[in-house]
């Protein structure tokens, strides 16, 4: 895995110090050197600093041999971390309706604090959920109530985590006012443990006007390089930034004797998020309206920490294959690597509540002038979380205790994510546990999924340890497309896949590099639907499904 850091190099009588930036590994330290690896949050590099010893006469070439060798052996010890396009487990990552999801790293674990997604007089707490590795997620419910803050009443939404001198602080905005005649706006809680609880360390709102305009809500706070700290916030289209003292609980000044400047990009509705990389700014916001479809993400960037914003892209938005109203993001930085993922909520394809939001994350790509990639939400799951949020299922019984979806013996147990594609490429690995006349596989472009054997309409492509791979289509009976005679083995793991494009698909079966068939065959009964998996009359182990668009 290539790593980004910086060192920090110097000689004991400080004759020559000098930073450097490399991606480098496996060598030792130079003779004498010593070195100390840290990690820092929000996006900054991992810093690796290195002493060496007296070096009379030293130059700058050799310094910089010595200092590339010193991070060569220093890199080892460096953090690494998940490193996905998507997440591998699938999307959404935790259980229940969340939205407006952000995020921090506390003590080697990821930390992601979200609204409950819920009617606005139900909105009195705040759950956290934490995770070592981005899969296997820890639920710490009721971090906040309303009952530590008198003010807060209902609303509370968007909670924003940052820690500073041994506290965790968690900034929060509660009773959804409308005007200033109103008592409410964004709180601050501080608490020991990331985990809670949070109380009220000043008895009011920290923010409890209107200022530019700007609602008082949809908070997020950063922490510059040099220690300042700072509160992007605001709803009704108005986004501003201010400055927060070093206690964290109070509002600073600007040089100029302002509190409050506007930073509202064009489109700007709600949602800012302040993310920086290389030294750049990067402000990120909502558009649209958040219980609808069309909820997406732009962004802009700038020199300074309060802009200008200028708006480059939208870079997240609804893929009606995968999820609608995707939006209110915030931004996971693995430590000591310049590998970082958008974290969101969206609405599930075919849902009406505007609550029903759940909690994604996708991978942020960067091209070399620093501009963003549009956001592609992945559709993957290798189970190792082991659970199926996400799923349903239509007969059968089904397990991911082994960290693999696994189901027994049934007429056609079907299990389908909630998608649907048209052009696509789908493929899951499938493994049969005896040798049996039943087979198993895949089912695409699938609608109308209920229990029974072929009771679905859609495609499917299977295989059978009896020696056949076989595709055909269902419509509450089943038509064979074609069979191929193929040896299957029990116990063995084969990668069934499809590319569909049209009416034309792409089959073929592999077990690692070998290709056990590959063949074409055209149908145009189906043209799009959901994904899944199905079993008949055979148990199987299903593992790392990948639907993407063709």
């Amino acid at each position: 895995m290539i790593h980004q850091f910086s060192l920090c190099i110097s000689t004991e009588n400080d004759q020559l110090r000098s930073e450097r930036f490399a991606s480098v590994s496996g060598h030792s330290p130079p003779r004498g050197a010593t070195l100390a690896v840290c990690s820092e949050s929000h996006g900054r590099a991992q810093r690796v600093k290195v002493i060496l010893p007296y070096l009379p006469r030293i130059t700058e070439m050799k310094a910089s041999a010595v200092m590339v060798a010193a991070l060569l052996s220093a890199v080892g010890q460096a953090t690494s971390g998940p490193d996905f396009t998507t997440n591998p487990a699938g999307n959404p990552f935790v259980e229940g309706w969340y939205a407006d999801p952000d995020n921090e790293f506390y003590n080697g674990e990821y930390w992601v604090y979200p609204t409950y997604s819920h009617e606005y007089d139900a909105q009195t707490f705040l759950d956290a959920f934490s995770s070592p590795d981005l899969i296997n997620w820890t639920k710490h419910p009721n971090v906040l109530n309303t009952t530590s803050f008198p003010w807060a009443k209902r609303a509370v939404w968007a909670p924003a985590p940052i820690a500073r001198n041994g506290k965790y602080y968690l900034y929060f905005g509660a009773n959804d006012i409308q005007t200033n005649d109103e008592y409410g706006g964004i709180g601050v809680g501080v608490a020991d443990r990331p985990e809670g609880p949070y109380l009220d360390p000043i008895g009011k709102p920290l923010i409890g006007q209107y200022y530019n305009g700007a609602q008082p809500i949809d908070q997020d706070v950063f922490i510059d390089d040099d220690g300042q700290a700072y509160i992007y916030y605001g709803g009704h289209g108005h986004a501003n930034v201010a400055r927060i003292n070093e206690d964290m609980v109070s509002v600073g000044t600007f040089p100029d004797g302002d509190q409050y400047k506007e930073i509202t990009p064009e489109n700007y509705v709600e949602g800012p998020q302040m993310f920086k990389r290389k030294g750049k700014y990067y402000l990120f916001w909502s558009e649209g309206g958040w219980g609808g479809p069309d909820y997406a993400v732009s962004y802009g960037i700038s020199d300074n920490p309060v802009g200008p914003f200028k708006r480059l892209d939208k870079i997240l938005q609804q893929d009606l294959a995968v999820a609608t109203g995707s939006g209110h993001n915030g931004v996971i930085t693995v430590p000591g690597t310049d590998i970082h993922y958008i974290i969101y909520h969206r609405h599930p394809l075919g849902s009406t509540d505007g609550n029903d939001r759940r909690l994604a994350y996708d991978r942020l790509y960067f091209r070399e002038d620093g501009t963003i990639q549009p956001i592609v939400m992945g559709v993957q799951d290798n189970f190792k979380d082991s659970n199926m949020i996400g799923w349903s299922t239509y007969g059968g019984s089904w397990d991911t205790g082994s960290r693999k979806l696994k189901t027994v013996v049934s007429d056609g147990a079907k299990a389908a994510i909630n998608t649907n594609f048209t052009d696509q490429y789908f493929a899951v690995d499938v493994a049969i546990p005896s040798q049996n006349d039943g087979d198993a596989g895949i089912i695409f472009r699938a609608t109308n999924l209920q229990e029974g054997a072929h009771a679905y309409r859609g495609y499917y492509l299977g295989i059978g340890t009896s020696g056949k791979i076989v595709i055909g289509r269902a419509d509450n009976g089943w038509t064979p497309i074609k069979t191929v005679s193929a040896p299957i083995h029990t116990n063995r793991v084969y990668n069934v896949a499809v590319r569909a494009v049209g009416s034309q698909f792409d089959c073929k079966v592999t077990h690692g590099k070998d290709i056990i068939a590959s063949f074409t065959v055209s149908d145009d009964k189906f043209q799009h639907g959901t994904n899944g998996v199905r079993a008949f009359q055979t148990k199987a182990t299903f593992d790392n499904l990948e639907v993407r668009h063709a």
